[in-house]
This record gives structure tokens, C-alpha cells and sequence, in this order.
């Protein structure tokens, strides 16, 4: 029979597979289920990249959808050199589709993620590029674009359970009034809003794709901001 080559959802073994991975985080059992990690993770993954990316692509023309790891599918392999949890493996997966002519993560996008007891679904960039601090802080503070971002924000809040990060720093950047209403946002080095939920029932079905679209549209007015303002930047 050949494989499946439409998104139907993902599978619960799928999500099996990251609770025994978070309890049995090495290489030695990574290797013994790799053949379940790639028939019930990565095979789903794709199919949902190409079915979201057409959604998407309605609401977001430019959108780069690429079914590819270390594209739109986030790698399993943690990054461990700075940092003092040696785990080799994410224990989630992460999945990514971004607007713009930049490299991936320095444009805004839509983020999917689904760890054993909950998704996350996410607009916004989630840091900086350097190149993009001092415009967006400038933008921040200018009366139009300012009062489009805290327009932006006020929409995404109206969803249940949103949440908008990503404030880093203790103090105002030096020449920006510490009093300015938008104040608290100089302070990121990112900005994205997304909503964390328990699983779904539709995430083991073909209505996922509506369920994150349903999402990613109610947050649609921070992303196209943020892509704006990137665009700009770049050109």
C-alpha cells in the first residue's frame, strides 16, 4: 500500500513516541525507534507543512512552506553548547512557516508545536536579527506604526489564552523615553503572541489544518506588522 500522501492528522503513537523520548533521552534509544520517529513524526510533519502552507497561502501570499527538516520542520537534535542540559533530543516537535524573502528565522511566520500534553500555536518573530532591533524599536515609538502595533496586540489578546512575549531586557534602551506608552515593548528582542492548549481532538485528524488556521487568522494582524516592517527594512 503506498504511503498516505495527505495530511489526516497525526497519530497517537506519534505522540507516544515523545512521552518515551522525554523518559529515555539518549542516542541509544533514539536510534532503536528512529523508524517509528520517521513513519509517525516526520511523515505527518510533511503532510501537514504542504496542507497548512496551501491555507495559509491564501491569508499570507508570500509564505515559504518547505516540508524539509531544518526548513519548516524543526531538527529533533538539541543544541547543547551553551547550554547546561546535555539532553541530545527535543522532546516535541517544532514546525515553521514564515513570510518573507529573508532567511527563515528572521521573518515573521507561523509556529506549530505539540509536545505530549499540549500544542502551541504562535505568530511573530522569535528574535531579532540585529539588524531589525533599532527599526522596529523606531517603529515602536513613531505615533502611526506605534499605535498600528498596540492595535496589532490588542486583537491578538482578544483570543482566549493568548499570550504576547518576548520582553528580555530590565530597562529601557538608552535614548527611548522609559515613560512612552509603549514603553514595556522596547524592551523585546522578539514579539510573537500565541495560545497554549491542551491536545485537541482534531490533532489527530485532517481538521487540524482548520483548527491552527482558525488560530493563526485571529493572530494574523501582529504578523503582518511585523512582516511589514521587516520588508521594509530589507529593501
Amino acid at each position: 500500500m503506498a504511503p498516505q500522501s495527505t495530511f489526516g492528522g497525526f497519530s497517537r503513537p506519534s505522540i507516544k513516541f515523545y512521552r518515551d523520548l522525554a523518559r529515555n533521552n539518549n542516542k541509544i534509544w533514539f536510534e532503536e525507534n528512529r523508524e517509528t520517529y520517521e513513519a509517525q513524526v516526520l511523515t505527518p510533519a510533511r503532510q501537514f507543512v504542504a496542507a497548512m502552507g496551501k491555507k495559509l497561502g491564501r491569508i499570507a501570499p508570500r509564505l515559504q512552506a518547505d516540508p524539509r527538516v531544518n526548513k519548516s520542520i524543526f531538527r529533533i537534535y538539541r543544541d547543547t553548547r551553551f547550554s547546561a542540559d546535555k539532553t541530545p533530543y527535543k522532546a516535541h516537535l517544532g514546525i515553521w512557516l514564515w513570510e518573507g524573502t529573508g532567511p527563515r528565522m528572521e521573518c515573521s511566520g507561523f509556529y506549530f508545536h505539540v509536545e505530549p500534553a499540549h500544542v502551541y500555536l504562535g505568530v511573530g518573530v522569535y528574535m531579532f536579527p540585529k539588524w531589525l532591533l533599532e527599526p522596529y524599536r523606531e517603529a515602536v515609538v513613531d505615533p502611526k506604526t506605534g499605535k498600528q502595533l498596540r492595535r496589532a496586540i490588542n486583537q491578538c489578546l482578544k483570543v482566549e489564552h493568548c499570550s504576547v512575549g518576548r520582553e528580555h531586557y530590565k530597562r529601557t534602551p538608552r535614548g527611548f523615553d522609559p515613560g512612552h506608552a509603549n514603553a514595556a515593548l522596547l524592551r523585546h528582542n522578539g514579539l510573537y503572541a500565541g495560545v497554549q492548549l491542551l491536545i485537541p481532538d482534531e490533532l489527530y485528524t485532517e481538521e487540524l489544518i482548520d483548527f491552527c488556521h482558525e488560530y493563526y487568522r485571529a493572530l494574523l494582524p501582529l504578523h503582518r506588522w511585523l512582516y511589514a516592517l521587516t520588508e521594509e527594512t530589507r529593501s
